[in-house]
């Protein structure tokens, strides 16, 4: 039996009322997950504005600025407040304002009203607090054999529920289907595209094709939970693939599935050190008060763990999305990744001979794509690599993953060619 708390029995009768397969989809942890809006956070927010306020964990000079340190003051451009305050448990609220209108800007097919972002602490926290909010001890994670490796961590609780990603050269609907299949059951689905490790995305006929694969599982009485990892979301290299996130077709597919998006700076807009990341729900005729719901146990997780995101980073974050120059930024950056995207597939079109050695996994996305050997343990070229040639790659299994994000269109040759070098000189 769960013991809950008041706050939490509150939030929980409004799932029950409203939207009651929302409340059979949550973890026991997610059963008992609120925002203590009365405690110490709530109170001080009730006390904002006092002429004496002595609510608040912080230091403050006798003349009411925020106490801080100019050896660490001087090394930001940021004022003091935009540094050291601490920011709220959802996060910086202007912050979590644009992040939804860049949201509903580059995904124009949402067909429902979404919850407003809660910041977290990058992609592996926001996946951590869903992991919590709605994984069991038990539960089965339905996901593609090749992926990132931290889901296991991330969801330790869950039984992984595998299916090939490929069915030759694209998506393999079928073993989704498959995954999805039988009546009345609960269902955890996590899509990442751009896909990590391989750098694949569903076309525009596989999007849709997806999108009926979870929509019939869902009128069977499935209730679905879709995970949308959209750590990569943008970087598309192809024409025919889909340009929005699959989040924007989900938001609106059944009564019975709740989508959950998962996104940040990290990837997309080349800040990774800065850990800021979004969790966005959505939902057919999910009410104001149900993602009301959602925003507060995703805040109360938050705040059992890293408490709220770092002031700075959020700061930082607002003012260079809200930068006149911000897009054309992004899309410079991408073009050189463009470039790199295509000069791999350049190399590997001129060198027919490789594939004596390895094969491409299908690849259209992203910062990655994989190679197969076909005779060599790859952690053995792996190392081989390193010690002979000076070349890093990844080793899983039978692939060699390569971030061409990470070089030079000029050295995308000589890595390959390095790697052929060496899988012909071992026997």
């Amino acid at each position: 039996m769960v013991h809950l708390s008041l706050a939490a029995e509150k939030l929980n009768a409004v799932l029950e009322k409203q939207s009651p397969f929302i409340c059979s989809l949550l973890s026991k942890a997610g059963q008992k997950a609120f925002f203590p809006k009365d405690g110490i956070p709530g109170q001080t927010a009730d006390a904002k504005g006092t002429k004496i306020n002595a609510t608040i964990g912080q230091a403050f000079e006798d003349d009411g600025r925020i106490m801080f340190l100019n050896a660490f003051k001087k090394q930001s451009l940021l004022s003091p407040e935009e540094t050291f305050m601490y920011s709220p448990n959802y996060g910086q609220p202007q912050l979590r304002k644009l992040w939804k209108e860049l949201i509903l800007e580059k995904n124009p097919d949402l067909g429902s009203e979404i919850s407003l972002p809660v910041v977290c602490s990058g992609l592996t926290h926001g996946l951590y607090i869903i992991s919590r909010l709605f994984v069991d001890d038990n539960d089965t994670l339905v996901l593609p054999d090749l992926h990132w490796g931290n889901y296991k961590l991330i969801f330790e609780q869950a039984d992984l529920d595998l299916y090939p990603l490929f069915d030759n050269d694209g998506f393999n609907i079928k073993s989704l289907e498959e995954k999805t299949s039988g009546n009345n059951q609960k269902k955890i689905v996590l899509l990442n595209f751009p896909n990590n490790p391989t750098g694949y995305s569903p076309t525009v006929s596989e999007a849709e094709a997806i999108i009926k694969v979870l929509k019939e599982s869902a009128e069977r009485g499935n209730r679905l939970l879709v995970i949308c990892d959209d750590a990569y979301f943008g970087l598309n290299y192809e024409k025919n693939i889909y340009p929005s996130s699959l989040f924007d077709l989900l938001t609106d597919l059944h009564e019975n599935l709740l989508a959950v998006k998962i996104d940040g700076i990290s990837k997309e807009a080349y800040s990774w050190g800065l850990r800021v990341a979004f969790v966005t729900y959505g939902g057919k005729g999910l009410s104001p008060e149900v993602l009301e719901v959602l925003e507060n146990k995703t805040a109360g997780i938050i705040r059992g763990t890293v408490s709220n995101v770092c002031t700075h980073s959020q700061n930082v974050v607002f003012k260079g999305l809200s930068d006149a120059s911000f897009t054309s930024q992004v899309e410079e950056k991408k073009k050189i990744l463009q470039q790199r995207y295509e000069a791999v597939k350049d190399v590997l079109n001129k060198h027919p001979e490789y594939t004596r050695c390895f094969e491409p996994l299908p690849f259209n996305s992203g910062y990655f794509m994989c190679i197969e050997l076909k005779k060599h343990d790859a952690d053995m070229i792996r190392k081989r690599l390193i010690s002979e040639s000076g070349v890093g790659v990844i080793s899983s299994g039978k692939l060699l993953r390569i971030a061409y994000s990470s070089i030079s269109k000029e050295k995308i040759t000589l890595l390959f060619q390095k790697v052929y070098e060496v899988c012909t000189e071992t026997s």
